[in-house]
């Protein structure tokens, strides 16, 4: 879920990110993964973004992991190979903190083969930085502050002053999503309005996804998962069950059997 809420972000917001990375505003438009031939290579994190001159490939992680290197020389590669002419950014963002030396790596080492690529890790980023841009104010509460609460307190406050309803819908429920990684859910849930957040096609878009997974898996169980994501991030079930289409009487025993599990 969290990677879907990132990919939304970049795509949707795609100046404010090019601000945040490249350092201008350019206008980046989507790059469908099926143009680098991606198979077997697992693409569901990958986030491309293009400009006439610029390809910008974003890594969303909320876990370290080893293989992390290499799969950025690999689409390094692959998008070379597609667009030998184009200058490419990549950056791994990783949101949320750990000790673990994984997050320090920014480049895969071969024998005489080199490849580097940008690191951010989201605790060591100023919070300022994410107050400044609709896009970027769902990750305020993951940056390097002292006070998450504070900090969401401030998003809630800039996202009130959002003229347009879309766009602060859709902005109030990422927001939402995210401060559940590392604040306790009736603190996210009290200062951030979901009336606001109901109508938010970011809500529309997990249910995209839960069809998706039907198609593959079987729709029963892509609901299932959708419904006990959002059961974790504090969602009310009346709310749940709307968009999942499952009755109210199955979302109470996916949550008895979550419960038990956890």
């Amino acid at each position: 879920m969290y990677d879907n809420i990132c990919k939304f972000l970049a795509e949707t917001f795609s100046s404010d990110f090019a601000s945040w990375l490249l350092g201008e505003a350019i206008e980046l438009t989507e790059l469908s993964s099926s143009e680098l031939s991606l198979e077997p290579i697992r693409a569901d994190s990958l986030i491309l973004l293009q400009s006439e001159a610029t390809v910008l490939h974003l890594e969303f992680q909320t876990e370290p992991s080893a293989t992390i290197p290499f799969r950025m020389l690999d689409y390094r590669v692959r998008l070379y190979r597609r667009f030998p002419s184009k200058t490419v950014r990549q950056f791994v963002i990783y949101l949320q903190p750990t000790t673990s030396e994984l997050v320090q790596q920014s480049s895969f080492v071969l024998e005489e083969t080199r490849h580097n690529f940008g690191v951010i890790r989201l605790w060591e980023q100023p919070t300022d930085l994410f107050l400044q841009s609709p896009g970027l104010l769902p990750f305020a509460t993951l940056s390097q502050t002292s006070d998450r609460t504070q900090a969401l307190q401030q998003v809630a406050q800039v996202i009130e002053r959002i003229p347009n309803k879309e766009t602060q819908q859709n902005v109030a429920a990422s927001a939402f999503i995210l401060a559940g990684l590392l604040l306790d859910k009736s603190i996210v849930q009290r200062l951030l309005r979901q009336d606001i957040m109901k109508e938010s096609v970011t809500y529309q878009a997990l249910m995209e996804e839960g069809r998706e997974e039907g198609r593959e898996q079987g729709r029963e169980q892509a609901q299932r998962e959708v419904a006990i994501a959002m059961l974790q991030e504090g969602m009310a079930i009346e709310v749940i069950a709307r968009i999942t289409k499952l009755s109210i009487e199955q979302i109470q025993a996916i949550q008895s059997a979550d419960s038990s599990q956890a």
